[in-house]
């Protein structure tokens, strides 16, 4: 996969569909916390048959890029940046921004901080105010166990390497989770959790980039309760909300259809 240098390190990322031609509706999609660009590879698909050039990005301490053992090179803040460079390094002026989860979160994050590069926010799952005590519940004893069982998950990810890559998108995506190093995933959760999680709700009042957020029910690290209050706080927000996590995972559906027809007006 071709990478970027980014601040002394190497950032991996794909091209998918329209690579001629920088101005040719580009979108950037951003993968959720720990994960790799991979999960949104099905996606991606669905996005390129309607005419989309879709580029996914491995954060640093994510995927194929590199992953330093210290926090302070993990925030959203640093993580918006990396998707600004991208933007540089493949010389476009503005593309569609978006992602999961923590991918929602560094969007809003860029649109914050490079507006002009931001055309629109595609928004699945942000993790704001009502999600922060169970994301602190969550991430922390996580983080703790990342570094005190550190050698056994490492003799565990050395096994999990050497099984085959041959379960599926998502079966491939667990193994590779469960084959990182402990100690920069432990550095990428230190360094979110000391971090700010979003831009200030006075800061996200000013976004009024077209945006689509998708939420759904029963999710306490995701509740649709944020994921409605954002819908009010943007100016240009539309708000869908998915029967379950599941349903924007095995796309072409109606949310992928819907996310289309999103970026078909964005480009018009």
């Amino acid at each position: 996969m071709p990478t970027f240098n980014y601040d002394g390190f190497k950032i991996s990322f794909e091209q998918r569909g329209r690579k001629q031609g920088a101005a040719e509706r580009p979108i950037v999609l951003i993968h959720g916390l720990l994960l790799p660009r991979q999960h949104h590879y099905l996606l991606a698909d669905a996005l390129v048959e309607r005419g989309n050039r879709v580029i996914l990005i491995d954060l640093l301490g994510h995927g194929g890029s590199d992953r330093p053992p210290h926090s302070r090179y993990y925030s959203m803040e640093l993580f918006a940046r990396q998707v600004v460079a991208l933007l540089d390094h493949l010389d476009i002026g503005e593309a569609v921004v978006g992602g999961t989860s923590l991918g929602a979160n560094v969007t809003l994050e860029m649109a914050a901080h490079a507006p002009s590069r931001t055309r629109a926010m595609f928004l699945e799952m942000p993790v704001l105010e009502r999600a922060a005590p169970a994301a602190a519940v969550i991430f922390l004893p996580l983080t703790i166990g990342f570094a005190e069982a550190q050698g056994l998950i490492r003799a565990t990810a050395q096994l999990v390497r050497r099984v085959p890559r041959n379960f599926g998108i998502y079966g491939n995506v667990a193994l590779d989770v469960l084959s990182a190093d402990p100690v920069p995933s432990a550095a990428v959760l230190h360094g979110l959790l000391t971090g700010r999680l979003a831009p200030h709700p006075d800061e996200r009042a000013k976004l009024d980039q077209p945006a689509l957020i998708i939420g759904h029910d029963r999710d306490i690290l995701h509740p649709f309760s944020d994921a409605q209050a954002l819908s009010r706080e943007l100016p240009n927000a539309e708000l869908v909300h998915a029967n379950s996590f599941f349903e924007l995972r095995f796309p072409p559906n109606r949310l992928s259809d819907q996310l289309c027809d999103f970026l078909d007006e964005v480009w018009r």
